[in-house]
């Protein structure tokens, strides 16, 4: 799942001039001749170690549970699990 996303960002990438080109024209039959993953609608956030796409941290770039592993450990610097 990790390498589609990567395949889909590069597509993104690559049909970004065109795409603006298109929309700017106002031809929207050009625009559904691209490839649907040119779409940068179609990406989506996921955990940079695990892959998981659900409950993303935008801050770090990990999951929920990942970044709790991660701070029960203390490899993230600042971040120290509450107690009162």
């Amino acid at each position: 799942m990790k390498a589609r996303e990567i395949k889909r960002a590069k597509t993104v990438a690559k049909f970004a001039e065109k795409r603006k080109a298109l929309k700017a024209a106002g031809d929207y039959e050009g625009l559904q001749k691209l490839p649907k993953n040119a779409s940068p609608i179609r990406m989506h956030n996921r955990c940079k170690l695990t892959g998981r796409p659900k409950g993303y941290m935008r801050t770090f770039g990990i999951s929920r549970v990942t970044f709790r592993e991660m701070a029960n450990q203390g490899l993230i610097p600042g971040v120290k699990k509450a107690s009162w």
